[in-house]
């Protein structure tokens, strides 16, 4: 996984046990998360270092208490930052790598014994790619073709729960009333500031309404200024400590981000425009490059261009 500060943002929120019952009981099937008693988690180092890969892994690992058939365990969960901007098709590999990586780590800290047996994990991948998640979802999907009946039972398995933060709606994500959805929304309001400065306002009427809102609106406000520098916003970041006590400045750099923003997809409206019309005139007339570029109010490069893609 790499590295940056967007993985460092999303580590430090899952770093605070709220997030990943939001997590969980937001985003997981409910069957799972109902059997969970959120008081009892407990974060564990996610890093270790992987023989195959050779890289030092720092992912979020909880552990919780699950109650079954009247009996309480330990499920560790696993949660995977994916913040790449392709899919990676090896992804049940990568996992049941680390998942193994993870218990060996268990085993050798004698968290566990061999005799114990190995406690369940609940492996969790959080996506927040463009492009739609096409990865299988178990290790036993990437073998091809499929074995013979006899050997299936020999093949492995580890299937993962996917968390694609682009498949939810606004309107989903407003269903749920937690500071991790509108980080969600703020996320799948991409680079538009418009649709952002909507995005900050929601996470800042969510954390006014949150009992420990002074805690979680330090988390948040760390989140956002890392968000709005990849973004490369305009916005004042050292002058913005608290979303809820500088919201108001914080809203009038989003407001002068979003009539810029207009005011360039005006001009690239009117620009298109001109470049509709010196087609029609190089599809439609015998004029020259010059005479279209006057008419047209473009370059004579511009006209030039336009005239080779009319070509083809």
């Amino acid at each position: 996984m790499s590295s940056n500060h967007h993985d460092t943002g999303y580590k430090e929120l899952f770093s605070h046990p709220e997030f990943v019952q939001q997590l969980i009981e937001g985003f997981a099937p409910n069957e799972i998360a109902s059997l969970m008693n959120f008081a009892t988690l407990k974060q564990h180092s996610g890093n270790y270092i992987t023989p195959l890969f050779e890289e030092k892994f720092e992912d979020v690992v909880w552990s919780v208490e699950v109650t079954w058939n009247g009996i309480t365990q330990d499920v560790f969960l696993y949660i995977l930052l994916e913040f790449q901007s392709k899919v990676d098709n090896t992804m049940p590999l990568r996992l049941m790598h680390y998942v193994a990586c993870f218990y060996s780590e268990l085993l050798k800290q004698r968290v566990i014994t061999p005799g114990q047996g190995l406690p369940p994990v609940f492996p969790v991948v959080l996506y927040n790619g463009s492009q739609k998640w096409t990865a299988k979802a178990d290790m036993y999907d990437m073998i091809a073709p499929e074995p013979p009946e006899f050997l299936r039972v020999y093949q492995p398995h580890l299937r993962y729960y996917l968390v694609d933060e682009s498949r939810y709606t606004a309107e989903e994500l407003n269903s749920k009333a937690t500071a991790l959805s509108g980080v969600f929304g703020v996320e799948n309001a991409g680079d538009s500031w418009e649709s952002l400065q909507a995005a900050v306002d929601r996470v800042v009427a969510i954390i006014q309404a949150d009992p420990d809102k002074e805690r979680i609106d330090r988390v948040i406000t760390r989140w956002i200024k890392r968000h709005l520098q990849r973004l490369g916003a305009d916005v004042s970041l050292d002058r913005l400590s608290s979303l809820v006590e500088d919201r108001d400045m914080l809203a009038e750099n989003l407001e002068n981000l979003v009539k810029k923003e207009r005011l360039e997809g005006l001009q690239e409206g009117r620009r298109e425009a001109k470049r509709d019309m010196a087609r029609n005139l190089i599809s439609r007339t015998e004029m020259d490059d010059q005479l279209i570029a006057e008419i047209a109010g473009l370059t004579v490069s511009e006209v030039s261009v336009l005239r080779s893609q009319v070509r083809h």
